[in-house]
């Protein structure tokens, strides 16, 4: 077996395959650092045949491919990737967080070394510099300045340098060019052309500058480095409440294996107190669960034979065997994390529109600089003073600026968010939630509580059926208990689903559900009411309602303070509905009773009228709405498919969130324009100056490096004070 043939079989072992044979192989990739990386990575690989799509994460490293069934070949995306300049291996999250360490750690040994070298050569470039202000030292002083400089700048360039230089070469080696070429070549040139002067006792020598752009580059990439650090460790923080450990149960006996290594179909005991490994359905046992979690539920949840489970959930009262449905990476929870991973990095318009500007950068600035070159070599200057002009139009024009200026903001405005409780799916949906002009919410669970109350009832009613309320799982009768509070459970209580439960209290028998459980005729049973009677006595209706979110009416008043219209579209009757209205301040902004289909009909509707609409939902009836709209949300108890469709899911039971989400999407599209606005003044005004000679090699350092900072700083800058209602 020849080895290609081995590391293909070995590739195709760890590609995940669904039933009809598509796969999915995820790769590690390193040495991708800008826009351009992503653009270069992702079209070589798609190129590829069999291939039907790339997405790079600038953010985790990784690159997830989607194979076809046939003609697949996963050991040439490998070589695809690794031809273009980069490594790839397969994707280990252990070994990706212990890459970006150790990244980390290089960046920051190289900072040092940068840094120590910037700060010490200042000692011998000062006096050197003194012939600015008319204190210009003699030749031979001149010369031993210039030698004690490049004795501290030389080493150090060399060293903090290696990083790009490395990267560089491994570009350069397949016929490739990276943007860390451009910046090892002016260091290169700028080191060389110092110590020709130096050598032939001239007068100005860049010692300083070839360190000096090291150090700025280096801050510029370690701030980027501790950015995405910090989207990763949210994810991260998700991952590790995902018990390590899954006690497997193998006929009648217990085994700890590691999560990883559970499959699906195996059968898992969960102990009281101990969190669900992974996704799975109850075979035996009942208990309640603590689901705060996933869905940002603080009621717990009643659980039993059949009932779906999802990994991070917290198991509190009962001893539960289940069936495995998920591996441990395609868990709720590991869903979750991609959620928060895909919102670091996107290909929104905006990085659309950098890759396009980054990749005609490197043919037009090394045009320049030859232009640059021989056109003062033509006009009289020496090749000595040609050389440090091309090198310095070379180091001015760096696009690290252009390259962070979108994905700085979206990895800060989606950490911003997430911390917030925000799990923003993708930069693209941060852009249009920037644009909307009109807001649209669903009643039910999302303007509402989504948990019943009892309305107006007397309190010696309540203590009467009470008893049985408190032995039923029913959502209903557990708002009357909580209503009555602790006290005494009905005996020998029988609960028959969906209809209600009887038991006995002080030896009467009784019920408690529906009506015609009950025992009350003619009439169809209600989602918001349930009937109480002792057997041969008068019945007792309860009547239920769901309360408005508690900052709901200052959500909607703080929308329309930004100027959006915002209105409700409901499947529920119009009473309801109109109550719920009136209570958060959209008295005439409202439509009951309608069908998904209806309400997709309106998002489209406003649509055609112009409108950007924000679609804000959680129910199945919701996700054609949410998918249409412009942006959409979905709070984290909707269900999948409404999650599946919105573009970004807020945890927790504060409605503001949406409004802060708006502000922090205007707030990233406003830093986004004023890194491109930034940039370009910078090239145009940089660019010119360095092939005219007005710009050495120490200042182009200067302006280059600190462009880069000025581009994160500003992607970092807070400009939102979130505010709690």
């Amino acid at each position: 077996m020849s080895p290609a043939l081995a590391v293909q079989r070995d590739l195709e072992a760890f590609v995940r395959r669904d039933a009809t044979g598509r796969g999915r192989l995820e790769l590690l990739v390193t040495g991708a650092r800008c826009a351009a990386c992503i653009s270069k990575i992702e079209k070589a690989v798609r190129a590829l045949p069999g291939v039907d799509g790339a997405r790079l994460n600038l953010t985790t490293g990784k690159l997830a491919v989607e194979l076809e069934a046939t003609a697949a070949d996963p050991d040439r995306v490998v070589q695809a990737v690794e031809g273009l300049g980069y490594r790839a291996c397969l994707f280990d999250p252990t070994e990706a967080a212990a890459a970006q360490d150790r990244e980390g750690h290089d960046l920051a040994v190289a900072l040092g070394v940068a840094g120590f070298g910037a700060g010490n050569v200042m000692m011998f470039s000062v006096p050197a510099w003194a012939g600015l202000f008319g204190q210009e030292l003699n030749g031979s002083t001149l010369t031993v300045m210039y030698w004690l400089a490049a004795l501290v700048a030389t080493p150090c360039a060399l060293f903090a340098g290696r990083l790009f230089f490395r990267s560089a070469w491994a570009s350069l080696r397949r016929g490739k060019a990276n943007m860390d070429v451009p910046i090892s070549i002016g260091v290169i040139l700028t080191l060389i052309v110092s110590f020709s002067e130096t050598i032939l006792g001239g007068r100005h020598a860049y010692f300083d500058a070839a360190v000096t752009l090291l150090f700025l580059l280096l801050i510029g990439r370690y701030l980027d480095h501790r950015l995405r650090a910090n989207a990763r460790s949210a994810a991260r923080d998700l991952l590790a409440l995902q018990a390590p450990v899954a006690m497997r149960l193998d006929g009648d006996v217990e085994t700890g294996v590691p999560v990883a290594e559970v499959r699906v179909g195996d059968r898992v005991v969960i102990a009281p107190g101990d969190r669900v490994p992974v996704d799975g359905r109850i075979e035996a046992g009942l208990s309640e669960l603590d689901n705060a979690l996933i869905t940002g539920e603080t009621a717990l949840a009643p659980v039993g034979v059949g009932s779906i489970l999802h990994a991070g959930a917290l198991n509190l009262t009962g001893r539960l065997i289940m069936t495995v449905t998920a591996r441990s990476e395609d868990s709720t929870l590991a869903g979750i994390a991609r959620l928060m991973e895909a919102g670091a990095q996107s290909r929104s318009a905006y990085v659309r529109l950098a890759d396009k500007a980054a990749a005609l950068y490197v043919p037009i600035v090394h045009t320049a600089a030859a232009v640059t070159f021989l056109a003062s070599w033509a006009l009289g200057l020496g090749p000595r003073e040609a050389l440090l002009r091309a090198a310095a139009v070379l180091i001015v024009t760096c696009p690290c600026a252009l390259g962070l200026a979108v994905p700085a903001v979206q990895i800060a405005a989606s950490s911003r968010l997430f911390r917030k409780g925000v799990l923003v799916k993708s930069g693209a949906a941060l852009e249009r939630l920037a644009e909307v002009d009109h807001v649209v919410f669903d009643k039910t669970g999302v303007l509402t509580q989504g948990r019943p109350r009892l309305v107006d009832a007397p309190q010696r009613l309540i203590a009467m059926a009470a008893p049985l309320a408190r032995a039923s799982r029913h959502p209903l009768a557990r708002a009357l208990a909580a209503e009555a509070g602790l006290g005494l459970v009905a005996q020998d209580c029988v609960e028959t689903p969906g209809q209600g439960v009887e038991g006995l209290i002080d030896g009467r028998r009784a019920r408690f559900g529906c009506a015609s459980f009950v025992g009350v005729s003619d009439r169809g049973a209600g989602e918001t009411e349930l009937w109480f009677g002792f057997d041969g006595e008068v019945k007792i209706r309860f009547t239920f309602e769901d309360q408005p979110r508690a900052d709901a009416a200052s959500t909607i008043a703080a929308l329309r303070r930004l100027g959006l219209g915002v209105e409700i579209l409901s499947g529920d009757l119009a009473g309801p509905v109109a109550r719920i209205a009136r209570a958060v301040g959209l008295d005439d902004a409202w439509q009951a009773g309608l069908t998904p289909f209806d309400k997709a009909a309106v998002i489209d509707r406003l649509k055609a009228e112009g409108r950007k609409v924000l679609m804000v939902g959680d129910g199945l009836n919701d996700a054609a709405a949410l998918a249409r709209a412009h942006a959409s949300m979905a709070p984290g108890a909707a269900v999948d498919a409404a999650q599946s469709a919105a573009d970004l899911v807020f945890t927790g039971e504060e409605l503001g969130v949406v409004t802060q989400s708006i502000i922090v999407a205007r707030t990233a599209r406003r830093r986004a324009l004023e890194n491109f606005g930034f940039s370009a003044v910078y090239n145009l005004v940089a660019a010119p100056a360095a092939m005219f000679g007005l710009i050495n090699p120490f200042i182009a350092a200067l302006a280059m490096s600190g462009s880069s900072i000025i581009v994160l700083l500003n992607a970092v800058r807070p400009g939102v004070r979130w505010r709690r209602k």
